[in-house]
């Protein structure tokens, strides 16, 4: 769906990170970010607004975030954080009136008695998907009508469809 909108697709499987550290490492390497782009996650955020526009126009966005972990060393604030940051990037590119649309997943773990998915959560952000006051939390499951939850692991190309 991204290259029949001829955007850049930025993909990142995350199913190996632990921490935040692991996380933006993996999203910068994914991305073919220089290796300070995952250092932080205001470099990030530099990387994919200021750093590309000197680019020149951009066509568009569509970046997936797969299976962002869920663990002490990378908790409910860290997760909110750098979902803020992909909020605050596609507000950059909005403000240029060009689409930017990040989808992610958390990881999903599989029970070894039953072998049933035990949890899963999706999400989508973009400019249009923005907290209530007094809420930084981004895992709003009222966030989109055509984004349906998901009872089984995360599907791509679902995503992509709705994008």
């Amino acid at each position: 769906a991204a290259q029949q909108s001829h955007h850049h697709f930025l993909y990142a499987n995350l199913a190996g990170a632990e921490s935040k550290q692991d996380v933006l490492e993996g999203i910068a390497l994914s991305f073919q970010f220089p290796v300070h782009i995952g250092k932080s996650l205001e470099s990030l955020k530099d990387g994919l607004t200021s750093q590309i526009i000197r680019a020149g126009a951009q066509p568009g966005f569509v970046v997936v975030l797969e299976q962002l972990p869920e663990n002490p060393r990378f908790d409910r604030e860290e997760r909110e954080q750098l979902v803020d940051i992909f909020r605050e990037v596609s507000e950059f590119w909005d403000d240029r009136r060009t689409p930017f649309r990040c989808f992610y997943s958390f990881s999903v773990a599989c029970s070894r008695e039953n072998g049933a998915w035990e949890r899963t959560e999706v999400a989508a952000v973009s400019v249009t998907d923005k907290p209530s006051k007094g809420s930084k939390s981004a895992a709003n499951l009222s966030f989109g009508t055509n984004m349906p939850l998901m009872s089984s692991a995360f599907d791509t190309a679902m995503w992509l469809t709705a994008a």
